[in-house]
């Protein structure tokens, strides 16, 4: 049996890589996991823990899994929260505010443009949300296929560099943020030059290789509603400005109350939710519903949230049956440098989804072994969130990416991925220096 969890892990994994290939979506997958891995758990708990009789070994093991369910809860509904507050922004059509003054012809000095916004739009909302928001952008703006794919790929780069040094920026942040490892003033010191190297570098290749002039394609916003259901102008910049604001004071009222952030985000929703409700009382209903945060929560990404409580579910269950202290012993007996360690979790995060990857390392690792905003932290945060980018499947913007303009995995590994690792490694020899 306590081969058997590692072995259905394993599997599980497998089918969430492989999902294009056996056609079956990783949120099933990913689901089935968490709940196999508890199950057998549950079922192997006279050989995981033999100290223990059987009734007591139940409740041992339900008491964890309820105490792991509250944590994970506190990133899901962070996550729902945020992700309606720019589903909300997204329909009054304010990132046209954005958008609408970039009207550069230049292909190298477009690619730094787009680039520069990513990065730091990315650190304010989140790298999923922001890749798909540039993807709007570069569809409208780049028409050859080979450019097309190559300005993706920069988005996809600077996405995950820009959430790595933000704690609202990328979903690992998140984690390590809410479970403490991390203060939010902190990690934007410590981590934004390396962030900013791991773009650069990229950026320095991919723009110099680029000539000519791009034709610009955005005259204006393009609205995917009925015009009648658009919103006004001074609606758009209300909205618009009142969503940076909110989601940009979560960390602000983390420091004030010392409540988990997904606490601000729902006060952020709640004021949001109330401002657009107020907007458009005298509307029609169908203005009213496409502009309103009841109208638009039905776009959420639903099977990617389930897909985080699969996974999470699965980390956690090898967290209660000790996997991943034999892990961390494993790593210290073999590695004992905190860059190593952090380098090869990065790689690894490359090849398998990093939510699981940092998940281990927090049960890994204690924070008596390593405090709050230790050097080891500050490195996984940037590790975990800057390595999904050397494979498109690393990541959940470059996933993103991937399915909208329908890029080649191994065009992606042959013109990318060296450029993205050579980055990624700059970046982290940047931090030694630092520090």
């Amino acid at each position: 049996m306590y081969l058997a969890i590692i072995v259905v892990f394993v599997i599980g994994y497998l089918g969430i890589a492989l999902e294009h290939s056996i056609k079956i979506n990783k949120t099933a997958s990913a689901l089935l996991l968490g709940v196999l891995c508890w199950t057998l758990l549950i079922f192997g708990t006279q050989t995981i823990f033999p100290s223990l009789n059987l009734v007591d070994s139940y409740s041992f093991i339900s008491e964890e899994l309820l105490t792991h369910i509250g944590e994970i809860a506190e990133i899901l509904f962070f996550l729902i929260g945020a992700m309606t507050i720019v589903e909300i922004m997204d329909a009054h059509e304010g990132f046209s505010i954005i958008t609408d003054r970039i009207k550069i012809k230049k292909k190298s000095s477009l690619l730094i443009a787009l680039t520069l916004i990513t990065f730091f739009l990315s650190a304010l909302l989140d790298n999923l949300t922001t890749s798909i928001v540039m993807a709007a952008v570069l569809r409208k703006m780049i028409k050859d296929k080979k450019d097309l794919w190559l300005f993706a790929s920069m988005v996809i780069i600077a996405a995950n560099a820009g959430g790595a040094w933000s704690p609202i920026g990328d979903v690992t942040t998140i984690m390590l943020w809410i479970g403490g490892q991390i203060t939010a003033s902190n990690i934007i010191t410590e981590i934004f030059i390396p962030s900013l190297v791991a773009v650069a570098i990229p950026l320095a290749i991919f723009s110099y290789r680029l000539n000519g002039d791009v034709e610009i394609t955005i005259l204006g916003s393009e609205s995917t509603v009925n015009q009648l259901n658009k919103a006004s102008r001074f609606e758009k910049y209300l909205v618009f400005f009142t969503g940076v604001f909110v989601l940009i004071f979560v960390p602000v009222f983390k420091t004030w109350t010392h409540l988990p952030p997904f606490m601000g985000v729902l006060f952020g929703l709640s004021v949001i939710w109330i401002l657009t409700e107020i907007l458009h009382k005298k509307k029609n209903d169908e203005s009213k519903k496409a502009l309103s945060i009841s109208g638009v929560i039905q776009r959420i990404d639903t099977p990617s949230i389930l897909f985080f409580l699969g996974i999470l579910m699965a980390v956690a269950a090898l967290q209660t049956g000790g996997y991943l202290t034999q892990l961390a012993g494993l790593l210290d007996a073999n590695f004992k440098s905190i860059y190593v360690v952090n380098t090869l979790i990065g790689l690894l995060s490359s090849v398998i989804d990093n939510v699981p990857m940092v998940a281990g390392a927090m049960g890994m690792y204690s924070m008596e072994t390593y405090p709050v905003d230790s050097a080891f932290w500050e490195l996984l945060a940037f590790c975990a969130g800057t390595g999904g980018s050397i494979l498109i499947i690393g990541s959940a913007a470059g996933v993103a990416i991937m399915g909208i303009f329908k890029m080649n995995f191994v065009w992606y590994l042959k013109k990318v991925s060296l450029v993205a690792l050579l980055g990624y490694l700059c970046g982290i020899l940047t931090y030694m220096v630092l520090n």
